[in-house]
């Protein structure tokens, strides 16, 4: 495979928060255009990895990184990264839908205007496209000077979503994306996830193995901050090559 075919790659990544040495020596890589997903039972460091993808561990005290993440190539860490731009490029999504107290429209019209586009036509252009590539165009189209916070939290999601595809990134980090919604709003999400791929790179965290199974292209296996197993889903899934990775799949974990 060369290299071009992965966007993100950790070398020997190692990470403590305090004393707590969260990842430990965690080599992957994340193939582009793909959906991978990252599973594994609570705190064996799934969130800290994505976090690491676009420096999100940055803000939080007490947090050191040793080893590489490279995106295109190139690494993250290095000191001359410009942490904006790989922000830009690198969009995430939160468990908890975290709409702007503003309205629909200027949720998704934040980030360029952040970037500096302050046309309405091109702003109107760019929440258009992403309301419609985030599937909530339809139901938000005659209500845009709505507050985001009358939406359901399904929809609410899916705005997330929306204003993290309206600055262009290239990888779409999801962490629990649909864990505080109803199975109705997580079917939406999921299908969503499966077109964004044919423009976007999707990493998603999830602690739910069938959501893990239902939408990934590649599956990472975590536990106690070592990646125990990474390869397609299908033969993660039906054919795990280590033991702690089939206790798992079957339930007989802990």
């Amino acid at each position: 495979m060369s290299e071009n075919h992965y966007v993100i790659e950790t070398v020997d990544l190692n990470v403590w928060y305090g004393e707590s040495h969260v990842l430990k020596d965690l080599c992957m890589k994340v193939m582009r255009n793909k959906v991978t997903a990252l599973m594994g039972p609570s705190g064996c460091g799934k969130s800290t990895l994505i976090r690491c993808f676009n420096r999100m561990n940055d803000i939080i005290n007490n947090c050191r990184i040793k080893g590489k993440v490279l995106f295109n190539g190139k690494d993250i860490y290095n000191p001359n990264t410009d942490v904006v731009t790989i922000r830009k490029k690198i969009g995430m999504v939160f468990q908890k839908p975290n709409p702007l107290p503003k309205s629909i429209y200027e949720n998704v019209a934040y980030g360029p205007r952040v970037h500096g586009v302050n046309d309405r036509e091109t702003l109107d252009k760019i929440v258009e496209k992403s309301l419609k590539s985030a599937a909530l165009w339809d139901e938000v189209k005659d209500r845009l000077e709505d507050s985001a916070m009358s939406l359901s939290g399904g929809q609410q999601q899916r705005l997330c979503i929306a204003r993290a595809l309206a600055i262009e990134p290239e990888v779409i980090l999801m962490d629990e994306p649909c864990s505080a919604l109803d199975p109705i709003a997580t079917t939406k999400i999921e299908n969503l996830i499966n077109d964004l791929k044919k423009k976007y790179t999707v990493v998603i965290v999830t602690h739910n193995m069938q959501q893990a199974a239902r939408v990934s292209d590649y599956t990472g296996f975590l536990y106690l901050g070592q990646l125990i197993e990474f390869g397609p889903t299908k033969q993660i899934f039906e054919n795990p090559q280590e033991e702690l990775t089939e206790k798992y799949i079957t339930g007989r974990f802990g």
